[in-house]
């Protein structure tokens, strides 16, 4: 069973990290929500509060098969100022694993230059910060290890993303089948 770590922040957007871990849950992923700082409980960017699974001191990096970064505000600047953070992020990348960013979260990608020369998708007021990558313009980029999407808005097509470069087309669209409205 995969397994991909969605790190969490105070601060971070709710649903660019709820959506998409409940989309892969429902495709097969074990999903663990991961506390960043200070204890399990970890308030979002409109206020709601969310009991993660682990703490980052908790997380086996041999473990990972994925690792998810929320955006939000102030969530994403924590994200991209904790060494622990950027370590995980460091390992994935060195290891091939997936490594999905969305809204601001692909600027601490950008910044740890890890999405040089590569397409992606960024919040516009964040893309000066991904200055060496190609932003497409396309809500929802994936390019070699690397997913990436625009905001909040496209939370879901960015779980079905997730759910395709981990599982397969079918499994997307077996999952995007599942949730539609009849």
């Amino acid at each position: 069973m995969a397994t991909v770590y969605i790190l969490l922040a105070r601060g971070f957007e709710e649903c660019e990290a709820l959506v998409p871990a409940d989309l892969l849950k429902r495709a097969g992923a074990n999903v663990v929500l991961v506390a960043t700082e200070g204890g399990l409980a970890v308030t979002g960017s409109h206020g709601f509060t969310i009991t993660a699974d682990i703490t980052i001191d908790e997380l086996r990096k041999e473990d990972m098969d994925c690792l998810v970064l929320p955006g939000g505000l102030p969530g994403t600047e924590l994200l991209g100022n904790n060494p622990r953070v950027l370590d995980t992020i460091e390992y994935a990348a060195s290891k091939g694993l997936f490594i999905a960013a969305i809204c601001a979260a692909p600027s601490i990608l950008g910044k740890m230059r890890l999405l040089d020369g590569r397409n992606a998708a960024v919040y516009p007021s964040f893309a000066d910060k991904l200055e060496y990558a190609n932003i497409t313009g396309k809500k929802v980029e994936h390019d070699d290890i690397f997913i990436t999407a625009e905001g909040m808005g496209v939370s879901f097509e960015f779980g079905f993303k997730l759910i395709e470069v981990m599982f397969g087309a079918q499994a997307a669209e077996d999952i995007r089948e599942s949730v539609r409205s009849k």
